[in-house]
């Protein structure tokens, strides 16, 4: 939500809202204020930080301050510990920096560098603060759940150039580090060849503890008391002034601990593709940000904010951070997790190295270097080696979790707006969805449905009867989303701010008392949960007998979570402030909002004994590990192309860094977009893993319904597409869940060598379905070039016209047309009977889509399980995968579960799913040969003798133009669950008479 002014007293919101309304006919749309939010240049730490990275850029002799003392070297287990020495005032003085450089089982390496003096908290703090003197060191706490386990494998190597130290480790051995001592830098090699090296450049800087030095004021000599322009001779030296404090917007932070940044350069030689670091509106593979064209000259800043209407094309802060970063070329992809959660920026440059004409077989690359930096903490980072994108989410979600399994209405469609302003004006939207004919799952409630902006309460005029309201969508078995925020309005004769206060459970302000800020309710506090009674008590407020109103089919919203502080420095909370164990918010501000629904996630479960069901959570801030407990959507948008445009690389983004359950809101959240963006926008939002249309309080009503026809009619046509793929989709999710992956995926992690189309952003994957969408982001278009990778037939989804070739291909896409191609080689489950929501499609038959590769075949994979418990851990799913051997002419589905054990719970799955069939096999590509065919045998695992071999129909339809043959078998009446073969019989085709294609 947007961040205004208070509107907490009712008899004026009208008043506000015609104001708003009359003002918004004549002015024209306000983009995000600037002047809210910092620069570089206004951020004390990164401003030192890139001064002293050019002034070592500049220099002829500059030499690292920093030096491994070989002395200190011990390893044992895995485990490589050190001190870093830090020399500082012309070498009379070092520094001691704890280094321990950890090798894990999957081949990442972790490291990190301390300061000894603050971890023994050998330190005085500056205006008798209570904040902790350490710095701080528990972000891994929060992220981190797994994926730690030390390498048995890992060793010194013997053989090491005099000052330096080598470790190897990996799967057979085949990584380095390479530690050298004098200056201390590290450089990570795969099979011999260097991927990652940090410090290369010597930006390494931590700022060490020391005692502000109070000058002493000198007294002007005689004459001298008003000489003007006096130029003044100073002690070269750093820049001192945003050390001690630093002012920005009317806010002073005190800075307790004095200037405590950390900085280290990292560089990928060999790769000119970087991607990663969200959350910011920015295209998938980086641009430099140094300056030049085409470049940014700011660098990537990840600092959740509350950033309304915010810029395209910008490395701005936005609500979330995932501080992880992945280099891509041809044949391998390499990362690093930067695991700290204060305020940090990036810059991103770009070294091109052009090829020796002397050095035969020597061509020319480009190297990307970048530069971190951090306000506080620990230097923490993890270097992940590759080789493959897969590795890398694999690894990644190993150590921060994979994406929670959703329940199946959470990857339904969401309709959503500020606000729906009564029960009865829900329970009309929701008839009319029904008149309509259009599927929907889930209804949204912003912060109006509250008594004054009071959580937890339900305004006594206008949501008179909530439970009724719920009941109504319950017969569709639809949901209901109320939002919940962590400001907690301070006002009197309100329970929760009262238990809040006297159980001390809010943030406190610099002085160790609660803090109490401005947001939406007016004055209000913050829910500590990085207090562990804090998240008790918060649990505690989601039963229903404390939440009164609530049903079983009510979920959770958390927004503001950042947190959004109306009144506070860039429209957050004063970095001074205090959580609990006296950590300071500059420490752990990113990892905020995270604490927060992590909270409300575990309140879902616990809110009723014996209700063990899948929480939903929607979050607007987030950090690494995120994924573990929420969705997110990428905020407040505006109704325009370049929004809807930009939501693609930025969804794409969020799959490849781990958090995949995303989306953006459709018909963008500001303003009101015309019937063709709003068209558009529904077709590219049934590709968001997280689909929900949502608007702004001043914005005209745009349900589907709404626009009239044709507009509806095709948006419905749209909606039923996504209904029909839920199969897909939910296979896909499961996927993230058990391997990382992303549930959308960009042209470079399905063709990671396809070096053309490493930074196309504008199209993706679903899954692994071989599903590949171009939607339209071009205001009148109707059509699309969509980039093919590969040299495999792709055939148009609804007709099945044919497409091969590597390059571009021209798409038909008038606006009732959707561009979606499928891959040869894939096999796609979906569901094709429509129903109002995916509740009521439990137990319909399924749809089989094979479509054959240019070889005749074709492989695919479903996963299902009941969509709403966590008895899927205990085996109660079906994962099937689905074959066809072009040799063969068989079509195969075996069990992917490998369990050997058939629990109880497995048992009662299997038999509510006993009757769910395949109703329908479609073969895309059918080879010629099949045209005088008319059935296939089909065979069944359980079934009657008599029944083994059973002859069922087959329709086959020749091929036209440059639309591809196709087969249909109409209900060969095969269970979903169980093992089964369909023979096609007939002899071998070669390979150019086999596929009702042309190549």
């Amino acid at each position: 939500m947007v961040t205004l002014q208070q509107r907490s007293a009712p008899r004026w919101t009208a008043v506000l809202l015609l104001w708003t309304a009359l003002c918004s006919l004549f002015l024209p749309a306000v983009s995000v204020k600037h002047e809210n939010f910092k620069t570089c240049d206004q951020s004390g730490f990164c401003k030192r930080n890139r001064a002293f990275a050019d002034d070592v850029t500049a220099s002829s002799s500059f030499l690292s301050p920093y030096a491994l003392d070989p002395t200190t070297l011990k390893f044992k287990d895995g485990q490589l510990d050190a001190v870093v020495l830090k020399t500082i005032k012309n070498g009379q003085e070092k520094v001691q920096l704890p280094l321990t450089v950890t090798f894990l089982e999957s081949g990442v390496a972790r490291v990190t560098l301390d300061e000894a003096k603050r971890q023994k908290g050998d330190i005085d703090l500056r205006h008798d603060s209570k904040a902790r003197k350490e710095r701080y060191n528990e972000a891994g706490k929060w992220a981190l759940v797994g994926g730690l386990k030390t390498s048995s494998g890992a060793a010194l190597a013997e053989a090491a150039d005099a000052g330096y130290t080598k470790v190897v480790y990996g799967k057979g051995s085949k990584h380095q580090a390479i530690i050298r001592h004098v200056p201390f830098s590290i450089e990570f090699q795969r099979d011999g060849e260097t991927q990652v090296k940090f410090n290369e450049r010597g930006f390494l800087n931590l700022e060490h503890w020391r005692a502000k030095a109070e000058k002493p004021k000198e007294e002007p000599k005689e004459g001298e008391e008003n000489k003007e322009d006096q130029k003044v001779e100073e002690e070269q030296g750093e820049d001192e002034s945003t050390w001690w404090d630093e002012s920005f917007g009317g806010n002073t932070d005190t800075k307790p601990r004095g200037p405590e940044a950390i900085s280290l350069d990292i560089s990928f030689p060999g790769y000119a593709h970087v991607f990663g670091i969200p959350e910011h509106a920015t295209r998938l593979s980086l641009k430099t940000t140094r300056g030049g064209d085409d470049a940014y000259t700011e660098p990537y800043r990840l600092y959740n904010a509350d950033v309304f209407e915010y810029e395209m094309d910008s490395p701005m802060t936005l609500y979330g951070a995932i501080p992880f970063m992945q280099a891509h070329r041809k044949g391998s992809t390499v990362g690093v997790f930067w695991l700290n959660a204060a305020e940090t920026w990036i810059d991103v440059t770009k070294k091109k190295n052009t090829a020796n004409p002397l050095a035969l077989g020597v061509e020319g690359h480009t190297d990307t270097q970048t530069h971190w930096m951090s306000e506080s903490g620990l230097l923490d980072v993890f270097v992940f080696l590759g080789p493959t994108p897969q590795d890398l989410t694999r690894q990644y979600g190993e150590l921060t979790g994979y994406t929670a399994m959703p329940q199946s209405f959470a990857i339904a469609y969401h309709q959503c707006r500020w606000n729906y302003v009564t029960d009865e004006d829900v329970k009309d939207v929701d008839r009319r969805f029904d008149k309509f004919n259009i599927p929907y799952d889930v209804i949204w409630l912003d912060i109006e449905y509250t008594h004054e902006k009071e959580y937890f309460t339900w305004d006594p005029l206008t949501f008179v009867d909530p439970i009724s309201m719920q009941q109504q969508l319950d017969k569709r078995d639809r949901k209901l989303v109320a939002i919940i925020d962590p400001h907690i309005k301070n006002t009197n004769n309100y329970p929760i701010i009262d238990e809040l206060k006297k159980k001390d459970l809010a943030v406190k302000n610099k002085d160790g008392n609660q803090y109490e800020g401005w947001c939406w309710p007016g004055s209000s506090m913050w829910v500590d949960c990085f207090n562990p009674a804090a998240i008790d008590w918060w649990k505690g407020l989601f039963k229903y007998d404390k939440f009164k109103g609530s049903a079983y089919n009510t979920f959770i919203w958390n927004d503001m979570n950042e947190p959004s502080v109306f009144n506070g420095p860039e429209t957050t909370m004063p970095k001074d402030n205090l959580h609990h164990g006296n950590w300071e918010h500059r420490d752990v501000h990113n990892v905020n909002g995270m604490t927060f629904h992590n909270a409300t996630y575990q309140a879902l479960i616990e809110r009723k004994k014996g209700e063990l069901r899948r929480p939903f959570v929607l979050t607007r801030a987030f950090y690494s590990g995120s994924q573990r407990s929420a969705a997110m959507w990428t905020g407040d948008n505006q109704a325009d192309w370049p929004h809807l445009e930009a939501s693609l690389p930025m969804i794409l983004n969020q799959g490849i860094s781990g958090f995949p359950f995303a989306g953006a809101d459709v018909g963008g959240f500001f303003g009101n977009p015309s019937k063709e963006l709003l068209t558009r926008w529904y077709q590219a939002g049934i590709y968001y893993p997280f689909f929900r249309g949502h608007a702004h309080i001043d914005t005209r009503r745009r349900e589907p319904y709404i626009p009239g026809s044709p507009y509806t009619e095709i948006i419905t046509q749209a909606l039923r597409l996504r209904y029909q793929l839920l199969p897909a989709w939910y296979t896909a999710f499961h996927e993230a869940h058990t391997t990382g992956a992303p549930i959308v995926r960009p042209n470079f992690y399905i063709h990671p060598d396809d070096e053309a189309g490493f930074a196309i952003d504008d199209q993706l994957y679903i899954g692994s379905t071989g599903l590949l969408a171009k939607p339209v982001t071009k205001e009148g278009a109707d059509s699309v070039s969509v980039y093919l990778a590969d040299d495999q037939p792709y055939f148009d989804y609804f007709d099945y016209t044919t497409y091969s070739g590597k390059g571009q291909h021209i798409v038909p896409a008038p606006l009732n047309k959707i561009p979606l191609l499928m891959r040869g080689g894939h096999i796609i489950p979906r569901r094709d009977r429509p129903r109002r929501s995916s509740g009521l499609m439990k137990y319909d038959p399924f749809t089989l889509v094979v479509v054959l590769d240019k070889d005749g075949n074709a492989a695919g994979t479903l996963y299902v399980d009941d969509g709403e418990t966590f008895d899927y851990q205990g085996g109660a799913f079906i994962h099937r995968r689905f074959s066809f051997d072009g040799k063969r002419n068989i079509l195969t589905s075996s069990n992917l579960d490998t369990s050997t054990i058939r629990t109880v719970r497995y048992e009662k799955y299997a038999k509510s799913m006993a009757k769910v069939r395949v109703e329908k096999v479609i073969i895309v590509g059918a080879p010629s040969v099949w045209k005088d065919k008319d059935e296939v045998i089909v065979m069944e695992e359980g079934s009657k003798e008599s029944k083994r071999r059973k002859p069922v129909p087959l329709e086959y339809y020749a091929a036209d133009g440059k639309k591809a043959a196709y087969a249909v078998i109409r209900d060969p009446s095969v269970g979903i669950g169980r093992g089964w073969k369909i023979d096609f019989g007939g002899a071998n085709a070669g390979p150019h008479d086999h596929h009702g294609h042309e190549h």
